[in-house]
């Protein structure tokens, strides 16, 4: 019997399993990561979080993807990340440093009345360069207003990287678009050669939009914090948002603050909903 211990958490629905690797024996989780985040005979998650130590930051953090994939960077679970290594005592300040594949994230626990409220992120500068993205094509060009054909269907998008890469699309009601049709399609379209996460928003007001999401190995979730950062900043680029922005998902909302040297800053939950055991020898 190999017995694991887990946490369960999410960040509005977008869901993760969170290992403590300072105790735990990491190293199956990636040969068995799709059987662990089964709904079904596993403990079911759009994700696994390992926290595992660093030689440049507090921790490090590496993502596992539903399908088994490993991701740079996760808004969602950062937020749920930064959470349970406070509440554990693996940081004992409130302003941390995590290193990620897509460099240094500086989540900040928000406490009020003694309880942990929300995390603030600082989710570093985005880039709409094709090659930061990355999007195929002349490489210092950016990825505005970009057309991509799918299906019978032409669509307009920007590129946004956030350390990791976003096609957001905006749409006239994202609540009828058929997001399981186009997303998991322009995710593996030969435009982006590393597959990206896809956006589909519609603008409610200068400090709102609505979206919906596809991730990149993870499918249709409620919610995606990189990419509520990536739709906000395509829409201050295109000028029909200011720089601060809440985005709804169907999970809730997330705030997010654009400054004028790139810098984003995302705002919002972290929940943590059980811990357990699982006996990775069954799956």
């Amino acid at each position: 019997m190999c017995k694991m211990k887990f946490t369960k958490m999410h960040g509005l629905g977008n869901d993760f399993i969170v290992v403590n690797g300072f105790k735990e024996d990491v190293r199956i989780i990636f040969k068995k990561a799709e059987k662990i985040c089964d709904r079904h005979v596993g403990i079911g998650a759009d994700g696994i979080l390992l926290v595992l130590p660093s030689d440049k930051c507090d921790l490090k953090m590496r993502i596992i993807n539903s399908d088994g994939s490993e991701a740079d960077m996760c808004g969602n679970g950062i937020r749920c990340f930064a959470r349970y290594a406070f509440s554990r005592g693996l940081v004992n300040k409130t302003s941390i440093t995590v290193e990620t594949l897509a460099g240094v994230i500086k989540p900040e626990i928000i406490i009020k009345d003694d309880r942990i409220e929300s995390v603030r992120v600082d989710m570093g500068c985005y880039s709409l360069q094709k090659k930061d993205i990355p999007v195929a094509g002349n490489p210092n060009e950016e990825a505005v207003d970009l057309e991509i054909s799918v299906d019978d269907r032409v669509f307009k998008f920007t590129g946004v990287s956030m350390g990791n890469p976003h096609c957001v699309i905006f749409v006239d009601d994202v609540e009828s678009f058929p997001v399981e049709r186009f997303g998991p399609v322009i995710e593996r379209h030969p435009l982006f050669p590393k597959k990206t996460n896809v956006e589909f928003v519609e603008f409610k007001g200068q400090d709102r939009l609505k979206m919906r999401v596809w991730e990149r190995g993870a499918g249709l979730t409620m919610a995606c914090g990189t990419g509520a950062c990536a739709s906000a900043v395509a829409a201050y680029k295109k000028g029909i948002v200011g720089p601060k922005v809440t985005v709804s998902l169907p999970g809730g909302d997330l705030f997010i603050e654009i400054e004028k040297n790139g810098r984003v800053y995302m705002t919002g939950p972290a929940v943590e909903v059980f811990s357990g055991y699982i006996d990775l020898s069954a799956l």
